[in-house]
C-alpha cells in the first residue's frame, strides 16, 4: 500500500514539475541544465544563484530562443519566491519548451536559512 502512495506522491511531483533546492543541487552535480533567474536585471545584479543566466519573466518569451535553441534542454526557473518562476514555466511550456522546472520557494527561502 505504501508504495502505491510513494507512486502516486512522485507522478504528481513530476507533473507539477516544482523541485527543492536539494533536488537543485544535486541536478546542477549529474545534469546539464540551464538555470534561469526571472527577477529583474536590478535583483539579479544584488545577488544570484552561480552558473545562473538573467531572463526577466517579462521578457521571457522574447529572449528565450537567444539562450535556450533545444526545447528538450532541462530549464530551472527562480525568482524571489517561486510565483514569477510559475508564470514563467507556463510561459515556455506553450512555447513547446518540455522539461521546465521551478524552484519552489523561489530562493528567498534559501538565502534565509
Amino acid at each position: 500500500m505504501l508504495r502505491f502512495f510513494k507512486k502516486i506522491w512522485n507522478r504528481s511531483a513530476m507533473q507539477n514539475k516544482d523541485i527543492s533546492y536539494r533536488e537543485l543541487k544535486t541536478l546542477m552535480k549529474t545534469q546539464n541544465i540551464v538555470l534561469i533567474d526571472v527577477r529583474s536585471g536590478q535583483e539579479y545584479e544584488e545577488g544570484h544563484l552561480d552558473g545562473a543566466i538573467n531572463i526577466p519573466v517579462y521578457n521571457i518569451e522574447k529572449n528565450i530562443e537567444k539562450n535556450v535553441k533545444n526545447k528538450d534542454d532541462t530549464i530551472i526557473l527562480y525568482c524571489s519566491s517561486g510565483s514569477r518562476s510559475k508564470q514563467a514555466k507556463e510561459k515556455l511550456e506553450k512555447l513547446g519548451y518540455s522539461e521546465v522546472y521551478n524552484l519552489k520557494e523561489g530562493i528567498d527561502k534559501i538565502w534565509i536559512r
